[in-house]
Parts: C-alpha cells; sequence; structure tokens
C-alpha cells in the first residue's frame, strides 16, 4: 500500500508543481488575450484524473488480467518434480530478494518466455512457459526467474504504471490545449466544443503518445537490465548470460519475415525506440562487463 501512496503523492506532487510553474510563466494569461478561455488548473486536475485512474486500474487488474490473458495454471500443489522444483526456486529466490512468496504458475506456448506482474511487490505473480522449461536447462531457468523476482523485488510494475500515469496525464492535457486553441483561435469557435477540438484533440493525443512512449520504453529497457543484474546476484553471473544467450539462439532461428525484416533495416533506429527490451547483445554485454 506504500507505493500506491507514493504512485498517487508524486502525481499530485507532479500537478502541483505543473500548476506553480504554468501561473508564475503567466500562461493563461497569453491564452486569454488570444481568445482561449481555458482553466489551465482545472484542466490540469482532469487530466490527472484520466491519466492516473487509468494506470492505477491497470496495475490493480494486472495479475487476473494476465491469470486470463496468459491462461496461467497457478501452481497450488505440486503435481510432479518439476512443479516442486519451481515452487522451491522461487521461494529460495523470494527469501533472498526480501518480498512475499509470489504466486507461481506456468502457460502453454512453445516460445521461451516468463513475466511477473502484480500490484506491489508482497503480492505478486510469477509465470513461466513450458517452451522455456523444455529448451532450457534448469540452471539458465533459474537465472530467467531470478530476473522476474528481481522485477517484483524493485518494485517495477508500481514505477511502470507510476510512469505511464504521468505520461498520460501530459499528452490529455496538451492535447487538449492544442485542441481548445485551434477551436478558439484558427477556426472561431466563440462557444463550447466545435467537431474540430475533438478531431483536432484526438490528433493530438495520438501524435504525443507516440512521442511520450518513447520515455516509458527507454525506462522500460533500463529496468531490463536492472533486473538481469539481479538474476545474475539471485542465480549466477553466467547461469544469467546462458540464459540470454539460450534466448538469443532461438530468436536467431526464427528470421524475420521479409517486410519486417526490410523494417528492421531501414528503420532500426526507430525501432529500437520503441522496444521494450533492450537488444539481446546488449543485455549480454552488460553482464559481461560486471565484476
Amino acid at each position: 500500500m506504500m507505493r500506491i501512496f507514493l504512485f498517487l503523492a508524486t502525481n499530485a506532487a507532479i500537478m502541483a508543481v505543473m500548476s506553480f510553474v504554468f501561473n508564475m510563466l503567466g500562461i493563461g494569461s497569453i491564452l486569454a488575450e488570444n481568445g482561449v478561455d481555458l482553466n489551465l488548473n482545472r484542466l490540469l486536475i482532469m487530466s490527472m484524473v484520466i491519466g492516473v485512474s487509468g494506470s492505477l486500474i491497470s496495475l490493480v487488474m494486472s495479475k487476473s488480467s494476465a491469470k486470463r490473458g496468459m491462461n496461467v495454471n497457478i501452481i497450488e500443489q505440486p503435481q510432479n518434480e518439476t512443479e516442486q522444483w519451481l515452487i522451491d526456486v522461487v521461494t529460495r529466490h523470494a527469501e533472498i530478494a526480501g518480498i512475499d512468496m509470489p504466486e507461481v504458475g506456468y502457460f502453454q506456448t512453445p516460445d521461451a518466455n516468463a513475466f511477473a506482474t502484480g500490484m506491489n511487490k508482497n503480492s505478486a505473480l510469477v509465470a513461466v512457459s513450458t517452451g522455456l522449461l523444455e529448451t532450457m536447462n534448469t540452471d539458465e531457468v533459474e537465472a530467467v526467474i531470478g530476473h522476474e523476482i528481481s522485477h517484483v523485488a524493485n518494485g517495477d510494475m508500481v514505477t511502470m504504471a507510476l510512469m505511464q500515469g504521468v505520461v498520460n496525464t501530459f499528452v490529455h492535457f496538451f492535447a487538449s490545449i492544442i485542441g481548445h486553441v485551434v477551436d478558439r483561435v484558427i477556426l472561431k469557435n466563440e462557444k463550447g466544443h466545435g467537431i474540430g477540438y475533438y478531431a483536432v484533440q484526438m490528433v493530438a493525443q495520438i501524435a504525443l503518445s507516440f512521442l511520450a512512449s518513447m520515455l516509458v520504453m527507454w525506462f522500460s529497457r533500463y529496468r531490463e537490465f536492472k533486473a538481469d543484474e539481479g538474476g545474475a546476484k539471485l542465480a549466477g553471473k553466467e547461469n544469467m548470460i546462458g540464459a540470454l544467450q539460450a534466448l538469443q539462439r532461438g530468436h536467431d532461428a526464427k528470421p524475420l519475415p521479409s517486410q519486417l525484416a526490410a523494417f528492421a533495416i531501414n528503420g532500426g533506429a526507430v525501432r529500437k525506440l520503441m522496444m521494450t527490451h533492450p537488444p539481446l547483445e546488449d543485455r549480454i554485454a552488460a553482464l559481461q562487463k560486471l565484476p
């Protein structure tokens, strides 16, 4: 609950700072002089409510949504050696990381995959794919689990939700200002909001969301490096490197379709900005530099 409180407090603090800056710069007066009758403080509060509420609801529902969406089989009573081994590994890593025991599960897919989710670090879910268990050895699987436990211990789910809430607030706020200015100044609509406001605001939200998502994706990549470090501490550096190399071999065995391969070459810089995970070779290189 402390992280949720900090989540809301941080957004409130950002809103207060933005309101102070706008007042100091006299932006409201500038807009009024140009015929734009817009209450910035009221718009800021509304933007925060819209931006934060969606992000907070997603965080609260993250674990249940993941269970349903990935059809995760929760291990309540281990039925075989593999399930018992998974429970033992998660238990050991959770104790070292200083978090409560997460729920443990697996989901059916041939791809090597795993994830951790939950609204706080003491009520999390860690799940691995059957493909991961089939294609990696036990040391590598343990490293992947360590990586996911590190995400939980670092509070990455809450931090990502916080950042997304802030981004959503800014996007709605500035998109509304752009729509309002166009509606009043260019289209000369003097009362209420015309169709121009809603059309321009929608386009502005799409454009601003694309730009803002680059920041969110940057942080997502940053937290992957930190989780790799955590996985190395919990399961061993070489095992973490081995797990990433196993993933790399799996990716290399599946070449991109021709249309995507062309995009990867010609639009590589943009593609990297929108990636949630750093390239595997960069993650391996970062681990190799660790003492």
